[in-house]
């Protein structure tokens, strides 16, 4: 079940515009996942299976899983990946 009320509605509105914010992609996802964290961190989100899976495809995506520096393809996969995780917010 989504997460209803004020807190909920401002944290997918802050997701949404980090989502939409200029930037480098990957610089925007990195930003993306700790807001998510600390929503489902304080309640006002919950998790679900679709953004537990996006959320861990974008570590491997930006290459915190090996260690390595990110680059083109993780730019255009972060970018994929927060879409998803866009689309996915109304059901957290």
């Amino acid at each position: 079940m989504a997460s209803v009320g004020a807190t909920s509605d401002a944290a997918r509105a802050d997701v949404r515009a980090l989502i939409a914010q200029r930037g480098h992609a990957t610089d925007n996802a990195r930003t993306v996942a700790a807001r998510l964290e600390r929503a489902f961190g304080d309640g006002a989100l919950v998790r679900t299976p679709i953004l537990e899976q996006a959320l861990g495809d974008l570590k491997l995506a930006l290459g915190q899983a090996d260690g390595e520096r990110p680059g083109g393809k993780s730019a255009e996969a972060s970018r994929l990946i927060l879409r998803v995780i866009d689309r996915a917010l109304d059901e957290a």
